[in-house]
């Protein structure tokens, strides 16, 4: 499964949970963050992780400290093109595998705090 075809995935998968999609791959010179939309009154800022199989181990695994403080710091980016002084925010990590039995979606809301910057949302 391809990050695109995880991400595609993924979209819908947030669509059907009520959430709406504000923006796909807003990307910046500090890096990408995959998903940016709404949910109630909350700007989420939404990493996907994309696996086919679990031989690697689950794919949320993969947001380790390094990459929470890559997207919080393109969250912070994101918030000051947007003119977005103040907002209720957070970070979700949507977990795509693909196997045999077919695809499992998994949703981690509010995954990590706004971290290694310094500054907050």
């Amino acid at each position: 499964m391809t990050g695109a075809q995880g991400e595609e995935i993924a979209a819908g998968f947030l669509i059907k949970e009520g959430y709406q999609i504000i923006q796909r791959n807003y990307r910046t010179v500090l890096g990408e963050i995959d998903i940016v939309a709404r949910e109630g009154e909350s700007l989420v800022f939404v990493e996907v992780k994309a696996r086919s199989g679990d031989q690697f181990g689950p794919p949320q695994a993969a947001v380790d400290l390094r990459k929470q403080a890559k997207m919080s710091r393109v969250a912070l980016v994101y918030l000051k093109q947007k003119r977005i002084d103040s907002c209720d925010c957070r970070f979700d990590v949507v977990a795509v595998v693909k196997s045999a039995g077919g695809v499992q979606v998994e949703l981690f809301r509010n995954a990590f705090e706004l971290s290694g910057t310094g500054a907050g949302c």
